[in-house]
């Protein structure tokens, strides 16, 4: 069992050495979470690494052809 005082110091680790991001994606939608979990695991790598790699992987693209937008 995990003590208050261990959730207390990590939330505060937390706090200061993490930006979090909100990222919705609907249910019913034509991409889900699941499609997202289930590329992340075939590539090897958690959810959150799988998106973080998928925004430097674009913003890579960015900025060698000189755009934002692609």
């Amino acid at each position: 069992m995990v003590s208050k005082a261990h959730i207390k110091a990590t939330t505060k680790y937390e706090a200061k050495a993490y930006d979090k991001v909100l990222l919705r994606i609907r249910k019913d939608g034509e991409l889900t979470r699941e499609d997202i979990q289930q590329a992340a695991t075939a590539a090897g790598e958690s959810l959150n690494e799988y998106i973080l790699n998928s925004i430097r992987e674009r913003m890579t693209r960015a900025a060698a052809s000189g755009s934002d937008r692609e």
